[in-house]
């Protein structure tokens, strides 16, 4: 297991490092002119002088990408003499438009994108895998179709008009709930719960409609396997036959699944949070994109590549406990 963590810890540094590499290519070497494209839409030439001279863009490659690659773990200045600007580890760049360092700004954001992520996938987590179970069980039946029929509506109908519409009939009809405003979960809980009830909402009916039906696939195929059909032969019970044998299995592709949605969410909801006005990373990346602010976007690249690369290393751990090929495998 420790040769199978290290392999993987040193799989992760290579990816991490390419990922690195690429995005600033991208951004610093495909580029025209980067100091144009950091200063935003509307900047005067002495103020593209000074980020070029501040980024050191006059550098070779390589000086100029490990200055970049170093800033994420010692820290890097910018520029020298009485103008220079610091900016502490992790520096993922440094916005010269609202003259803020990039990192001050996700760490800001992060909890809303946090909170947006963790409800909305416990909800969908457990509703899609529940109604793909009952659906996988009841086949054929009316508690299957209706099922799926929800399933189908979830998939079919864009997230930003459904957002549009729970914010019409709970906010402005029936007025059930309040309009999204963020407030911290330690200072009111049950504010904090209202306004992100409705993200919730929206973000879990796309993502149970895919889960429901994957689930439903897995489970209706691996009770169809020889090991499912002698253990039920042997007289074991319907419910050891789901939980040993038939459910671990077939949870597999969702666990993957999972783990790729949840680390996605992570890096930014960019529809849902737009639209219910939550100052998450994926509102931020979207004023980022109209202001052309290159620094920003270039961080939330890099913070959302980070969290999918770490979401899939967890769920190949996750594997060993669910899948015993695998543990014998990595043992």
């Amino acid at each position: 297991m420790i040769r199978y963590l290290a392999a993987r810890f040193a799989a992760v540094t290579v990816v991490l490092f390419l990922v690195c590499l690429f995005t600033f290519v991208i951004f610093f070497v495909l580029s025209p002119d980067p100091a144009v494209q950091i200063c935003g839409k509307t900047c005067t030439p002495e103020r593209i002088d000074q980020i070029r001279d501040n980024l050191g863009l006059d550098e070779p490659f390589l000086t100029q990408f490990f200055g970049f690659l170093g800033g994420l773990f010692a820290g890097r200045t910018y520029g020298s003499g009485p103008d220079a600007i610091q900016c502490a580890a992790p520096c993922l760049g440094y916005s010269f438009q609202s003259s803020q360092s990039v990192w001050d700004m996700v760490v800001t954001r992060l909890p809303v994108s946090l909170s947006v992520a963790v409800g909305a996938a416990v909800l969908w987590l457990l509703s899609g895998v529940a109604a793909g179970l009952i659906s996988a069980f009841k086949r054929g039946t009316w508690m299957d179709r209706s099922a799926m029929v929800v399933a189908l509506s979830g998939i079919s109908i864009p997230n930003y008009v459904l957002a549009l519409v729970l914010q019409y009939v709970l906010v402005v009809q029936l007025q059930w709930l309040p309009f999204p405003q963020p407030a911290p979960l330690t200072e009111d809980p049950g504010r904090w719960f209202l306004t992100y009830l409705m993200p919730w909402i929206v973000l879990a009916f796309l993502y149970a409609s895919m889960y429901a039906r994957l689930t439903r696939a897995n489970v209706i195929d691996t009770l169809g396997e020889n090991f499912v059909r002698t253990a039920r032969a042997k007289g074991l019970a319907p419910h050891l036959l789901v939980r040993r044998h038939a459910l671990r299995p077939a949870l597999t592709p969702v666990v993957t699944l999972f783990g790729m949605d949840f680390a996605g969410l992570l890096g930014g909801a960019l529809i849902t949070e737009t639209v219910f006005g939550l100052n998450g990373v994926g509102k931020m990346a979207a004023d980022a994109i109209s202001q052309n602010d290159q620094p920003v976007i270039m961080a939330v690249t890099l913070l959302a590549a980070f969290f999918v690369i770490v979401g899939n290393v967890v769920v190949d751990l996750v594997y060993a406990g669910l899948d015993p090929r695998v543990r014998v495998r990595t043992s």
